[in-house]
């Protein structure tokens, strides 16, 4: 299992948020702190005006706010994700002697497989893509998934849109690429039109009941 595996599933995602791999710039490639998701609750609680005319005030929130914090969240831990991620191959790749100027230059250097990976890299970048790994198949395509509803505000009527931006995010990150993406790559984009075609159709809560 070669470090390029993993890239690709970077791509498909970054692209998803309009921004492509050919398009970052001047990565850094200073450590950062993995974010952890946090979690949010679209729970609104309401201001209740008592029967002896004294408002009860309690804590509310706006969706609006959720919405926002929900995407800023997912953005701030991608990048983490992503940093990290490019830090591995870039001492990899500029570690055999190759100068890396762009992010362009390690897509092309990546896909063209004219690099080798030491056994503990070749070990992380297993455990990434794994099944229950951050650039497994599942995750990726949840997180894609999950950004398009928070997008979207939760409206399924909004789901061709959402899907029509994702083709085209695979489209070009196919096209950065240089080539037809590798597998774990084509398997994510069906997982993620599996699942936006069930939160299109309303179908997410009869399979959730059939799992219970």
């Amino acid at each position: 299992m070669e470090t390029s595996s993993i890239t690709n599933t970077s791509a498909t995602y970054s692209v998803t948020n309009a921004v492509t791999p050919s398009k970052e710039k001047n990565v850094d490639n200073s450590p950062k702190a993995e974010n952890k998701s946090g979690g949010f609750s679209e729970e609104a609680v309401v201001y209740d005006k008592s029967n002896a005319g004294r408002d009860s005030v309690t804590k509310t929130s706006d969706k609006h706010t959720d919405r926002t914090a929900i995407i800023q969240q997912m953005k701030s831990d991608m990048e983490a994700q992503k940093l990290r991620l490019f830090d591995i191959v870039q001492k990899t790749i500029e570690g055999q002697g190759k100068t890396i100027a762009s992010a362009d230059d390690m897509w092309a250097i990546l896909a063209s497989g004219d690099f080798t990976v030491d056994a503990a890299t070749k070990a992380q970048a297993q455990k990434d893509i794994a099944e229950d790994g951050y650039w497994g198949v599942n995750q990726t395509s949840d997180r894609i998934v999950d950004f398009a509803k928070a997008l979207s505000n939760g409206d399924p009527d909004k789901a061709d849109q959402m899907i029509e931006a994702f083709q085209k995010g695979y489209k070009e990150a196919t096209k950065t690429w240089g080539k037809s993406l590798p597998d774990i790559s084509s398997r994510t984009y069906d997982a993620v039109m599996e699942k936006m075609n069930r939160w299109k159709n309303g179908e997410e809560d009869a399979q959730a009941a059939d799992t219970e």
